[in-house]
């Protein structure tokens, strides 16, 4: 595989184990197995090589995204998903927020880069998609004031790297959202307990950014991402899990497929969801790993949005609420999203297979976040009946990804993602693009980490935030927000 030079821009199934071999034997091709609703029309009907040089594992935002930067490198990509479209998993079930709320440099830099990538998203694909592109919504974001999360250490990020900003106090919070509470309830509390009730404890300011929004469609985002990486040649491989993954001494040498297909290449990239812990231990990856990474089944409800929410001609912003431990996101037919903030209250919900979390909203977690919601938007009512989705995270330590190699070469890992880097998906395609042009030529990683130069916001982000070694961070807000 001939790589370019360095600073070149740029889920699975059933696990068994890593099997050395001298020399990968081939194997017959592969038809495209593409869903209706995904990249059918721009994926040409050749079957897929056994050979190739890079395999990304996962079919979602992230992977789609890897697969594109990866293909702009020249090189020969196959994506395999076990599920049977682009987007199926946890992408689906994603609210497709894009906001700059994080607490590194690195992390707000990153997510500052991607929303202008969002904002050109036709010029970003390189491509124009005959499903229609999915459309980014400048909603804005106003995230409450927390302890856990101090306006002051956002601030001084924001400055650092320019993101637009407005300090909101309590009446001015209230001014800009009609029916919004502005009281201070911190600490969350179930909904059950006798003082979830009580009086307010003074009031919350916000930081507002006018440039936060949410992305109207994350699974055809994730489908425009694989149909321009097909233009250019990626493969899309779907309804077969990866059940074994050969090495040729320490290096990656291929897969084999749950249905006996053999993919051979020196390259692979884990963007498996919340499945990448799977894979990994399937590759006998991961003991140096500083940072573990679980999944994590969390879920987001639709409501009725209040009356003072949908007024003509007027738009509402994100509301970051980790005051409740609640988030809201507008949604079209007046519609509102409802998820949670992981408050210290509410039990996790981790789970050992994600094939085994239950799809659907129940009722004691819709009642618990839409019941939040409520006491902060006045006039927005309860309904009896759930409605929403369950999707899996795939969760880091610290809630930062990692976008990193791995001690077995040609290993790469784009995980720990889920939940707070759907908005960062365009930069997380450049990332592992740079890492496997810079590493696969030679550079040490790990030594002297690479840093990528953003084409936007001209902003260098050091791909060392992001390392499989690094420091737990200790000014995450231990959830969803980062």
């Amino acid at each position: 595989m001939t790589m370019p030079p360095t600073g070149t821009d740029a889920a699975t199934g059933a696990v068994t184990s890593a099997v050395p071999d001298a020399a990968p034997d081939p194997a017959p091709g592969l038809a495209p197995d593409l869903a209706p609703d995904s990249v059918t029309s721009a994926v040409p009907d050749a079957a897929p090589d056994s050979v190739t040089e890079v395999i990304v594992v996962g079919a979602g935002v992230i992977g789609a995204s890897v697969a594109l930067e990866l293909a702009k490198l020249g090189l020969r990509v196959t994506v395999v998903d076990k599920a049977g479209g682009v987007g199926h998993g946890s992408t689906s079930a994603s609210s497709a927020i894009v906001r700059f709320n994080y607490s590194t440099r690195d992390g707000v830099a990153t997510a500052w880069e991607s929303q202008h990538c969002w904002e050109r998203w036709p010029d970003h694909l390189g491509f124009r998609d005959p499903a229609g592109p999915a459309r980014f919504h400048r909603a804005g974001m106003a995230m409450l004031d927390v302890p856990v999360a101090p306006r002051e250490r956002m601030t001084r990020l924001f400055d650092r790297v320019g993101v637009p900003y407005e300090e909101w106090e309590p009446a001015t919070l209230a001014a800009r959202i009609p029916g919004i509470d502005p009281g201070r309830y911190w600490p969350p509390r179930p909904v059950d307990d006798d003082r979830f009730f009580d009086d307010a404890r003074g009031a919350v300011g916000a930081l507002y950014t006018p440039d936060a929004g949410y992305v109207d469609d994350p699974q055809l985002a994730a489908q425009n991402l694989a149909a321009a990486a097909a233009h250019r040649g990626a493969r899309f491989v779907l309804n077969r899990a990866v059940t074994r993954i050969h090495t040729r001494g320490d290096r990656v040498g291929g897969v084999t497929l749950s249905d006996g297909t053999r993919l051979t290449a020196p390259v692979l990239v884990n963007a498996a969801g919340p499945w990448s812990g799977a894979l990994n231990r399937l590759a006998g990856v991961g003991a140096e790993f500083t940072v573990g990474v679980r999944p994590m089944r969390q879920e987001v409800h639709q409501v009725t949005a209040p009356a003072s929410w949908t007024r003509p001609g007027e738009t509402r912003p994100a509301v970051a609420d980790m005051d409740l431990g609640t988030y809201l996101r507008p949604a079209p037919g007046g519609r509102l999203l409802v998820g949670g903030t992981e408050p210290a209250c509410d039990p996790f919900d981790w789970v050992e297979d994600p094939d085994t979390a239950r799809p659907h909203a129940t009722a004691s977690r819709f009642r618990a976040q839409v019941t939040r919601a409520a006491r902060r938007l006045t006039d927005l009512t309860v309904p009896n009946t759930p409605s929403g989705i369950a999707g899996v995270y795939d969760v880091a330590d610290d809630w930062t990804p990692i976008y990193d190699r791995t001690d077995l070469d040609g290993f790469y890992v784009a995980m720990g993602t889920s939940g707070n880097q759907f908005k960062n998906a365009p930069l997380a395609g450049r990332f592992i693009a740079a890492l496997v042009a810079g590493v696969e030529a030679g550079h040490d990683h790990d030594a002297e980490p690479l840093s990528y130069h953003c084409e936007h916001t001209g902003h260098v982000i050091g791909l060392a935030a992001f390392s499989r070694k690094r420091p737990v961070n200790a000014d995450s807000s231990g959830s969803v927000l980062g």
